[in-house]
């Protein structure tokens, strides 16, 4: 798992996590909720709901201020440091116009908070520049590589298409289909042994958008 200590804090605490013993993939769970933004014709971004399972948000925590009086400043430190490296990462999350991958654009806009024994990060991932709709479907995924972090939609409830992207889109959320050779093989690696970076694709799913300029002819299922 060294490579995986350039990654975001989250993954970095796996690391600690690990002398649990876990035996299988993944180590981590994080529930994702994605809104895409937009104006007009245009996709702007992403806005993100990202929850941490609760023995990756104790290790989050562990050994920081959590008193009454700094809890507030602590949360904003672990969320600075956690959207420092997920920029490194572009977010974890991949889009694609057609086949053409899109960029994004640096953001540190988010705020983290506790509900429970669980952390919440919400934030803001904006493109780089406005995508414009086209008859072209675009792709949405979000998945750590190495698939030693399970990020997932719960359901296709947790993604949502802004109000003015709601009149030109639809979308389908699409589940990911391993084979048996796969799982098994996702299922065998030991805790100790250095990550697959092809893991976490077979493992992801993918959000179909597919737009028309014309609404009134809105058929796209």
């Amino acid at each position: 798992m060294k490579k995986n200590l350039n990654y975001l804090c989250f993954v970095i605490i796996i690391n600690l996590i690990l002398s649990i013993k876990v035996q299988a993939h993944p180590h981590s769970w994080i529930s994702l909720k994605t809104k895409i933004e937009g104006k007009g014709s245009q996709i702007l971004g992403f806005t993100m709901s990202w929850t941490f399972d609760s023995i990756t948000s104790a290790y989050m925590l562990d050994g920081e201020d959590l008193s009454a009086a700094n809890k507030s400043k602590t949360l904003v430190k672990i969320k600075d440091s956690v959207m420092e490296n997920i920029n490194l990462e572009h977010y974890f999350t991949y889009f694609y116009d057609g086949d053409s991958p899109v960029k994004y654009a640096f953001s540190n806009q988010g705020k983290l908070t506790q509900n429970g024994s669980k952390l919440t990060l919400d934030f803001y991932v904006p493109l780089s520049k406005p995508k414009t709709i086209s008859n072209r479907p675009f792709k949405l995924s979000i998945f750590e590589p190495s698939y030693y972090v399970d990020m997932s939609w719960d359901s296709k409830n947790d993604i949502e298409l802004s109000p003015e992207l709601n009149k030109f889109c639809v979308f389908k959320l699409v589940e990911p289909n391993p084979t048996p050779e796969q799982v098994t093989y996702a299922m065998s690696l030991g805790v100790d042994e250095d990550p697959d970076d092809a893991l976490g694709q077979l493992f992801t799913q993918t959000v179909i958008i597919n737009c028309l300029l014309n609404p009134s002819n809105k058929d796209l299922t």
